[in-house]
């Protein structure tokens, strides 16, 4: 039987999320991004409340959620601020490696420190040459003894400039492309790492965002994911496992730009009444809140299926393009209410829209998910 009732505990998750966004999260969300400064506070807060590392197990210190629960969370810090939520969320993305692929021995002596007091973590996947072609990594990893040695750079690394934690993704031989990566466990201390400048982003700009580079990195082998040359794979199951929580940030993004836009058009008069009344507000207000209430429906999908232990790539991918296809039609919209007041930063319009832009970028453009669709409906020979 198909059932659509949360359980108690995931309404009082919901509750404890949305009230932390309300009271900590949406008050100083225009400071931070107008400031691009990093919210150690607010993510302290997230800590000490059990906002943050969501998915890893209870006896690492961690939530011990599924993705439904994860997506719940978002969902709703989102709705505050979707830069300040992203980096919580890179968290989960930075260790669901090492849950997917990492040894008990890796888990107990890297997640329990981890977890164990505030810290971030990074996944560092994407490089400036190496985005959607994810095989196209130029970083190296060389055998030397018992170590490997990480040459090369990473670009677009959300908390690459705060986290002390990462797991990096690199190539023993560039011909080779997918069968070549390897992904590895990297505390950020270790001699040769340095971080590049903050990038200075269109949007989300409370989010870090840097460039890591990885100079003759000695990284114990040890500290090798799974098996050498199982890179491309563990890598592609960690984001068929994050998308959702990427289409639950893009639904509260739409859904607090789409509450602003509800909330406006009752006090803006226009041809003496509130232009509420209007049919053509009505309409784009009615399709905000179907393609929200669509789009939410595909990601708790996608999350359930995870959550039973069924593969969800094609869902993941689903949910994701279209939640934040969504959220980007949504915030543009929601401008057009405001008018002239949605295009100044007095109204908060226009950072929803500036936020939503980069939800159809990263962890895979919305053309790449596309594809990865189009090689579930033609079959192994498209590929």
């Amino acid at each position: 039987m198909v059932e659509f009732r949360l359980t108690e505990e995931q309404e009082e998750l919901r509750r404890v999320a949305r009230e932390f966004a309300q009271n900590e999260i949406a008050p100083v969300a225009a400071e931070h991004d107008q400031k691009s400064s990093f919210p150690w506070e607010v993510y302290q807060k997230a800590f000490e409340i059990g906002l943050i590392n969501l998915t890893v197990p209870t006896e690492y210190g961690g939530g011990g959620l599924g993705c439904l629960d994860c997506c719940l969370i978002v969902e709703e810090l989102a709705a505050g601020c979707a830069g300040i939520a992203s980096s919580l969320m890179v968290n989960d993305l930075a260790i669901t490696p090492i849950l997917v692929a990492g040894t008990p021995e890796q888990k107990e002596r890297f997640l329990k420190p981890f977890c164990s007091k505030l810290q971030m973590g990074s996944f560092c996947l994407s490089e400036a040459g190496a985005g959607s072609d994810v095989a196209a990594m130029t970083t190296t990893a060389k055998r030397d003894g018992d170590d490997y040695i990480l040459n090369g750079s990473k670009m677009f690394i959300t908390n690459g400039g705060v986290a002390s934690l990462m797991t990096v993704f690199a190539t023993r031989d560039r011909s080779l492309r997918h069968a070549g990566i390897s992904g590895f466990i990297v505390p950020a201390d270790l001699p040769g790492i340095r971080r590049g400048k903050k990038l200075d982003k269109m949007g989300q700009r409370a989010s870090d965002t840097t460039e890591v580079i990885f100079e003759d990195v000695r990284v114990p082998r040890a500290n090798l994911l799974g098996k050498e040359d199982e890179g491309f794979k563990i890598a592609m199951k960690t984001l068929d496992l994050s998308r959702p929580m990427i289409g639950a940030l893009a639904v509260g993004l739409a859904r607090a730009a789409m509450e602003a836009a509800i909330n406006y058009a009752k006090e803006r008069v226009t041809f003496g009444v509130p232009i509420a009344q209007h049919q053509a507000i009505q309409f784009m207000l009615a399709d905000m809140d179907k393609e929200i209430a669509a789009a939410r429906l595909l990601t708790w999908h996608a999350a359930w299926l995870i959550d039973q232990g069924f593969r969800a790539t094609r869902e993941s991918s689903i949910a994701k393009a279209f939640a934040t296809d969504m959220a980007m039609r949504v915030t543009t919209d929601a401008v057009q209410i405001f008018g002239g007041y949605g295009y100044i930063k007095d109204f908060p319009v226009e950072k929803y829209m500036r936020d939503a832009k980069v939800l159809q970028i990263y962890e895979g453009t919305n053309q790449i998910q596309r594809l990865v669709i189009a090689r579930h409906l033609f079959g192994k020979e498209y590929r």
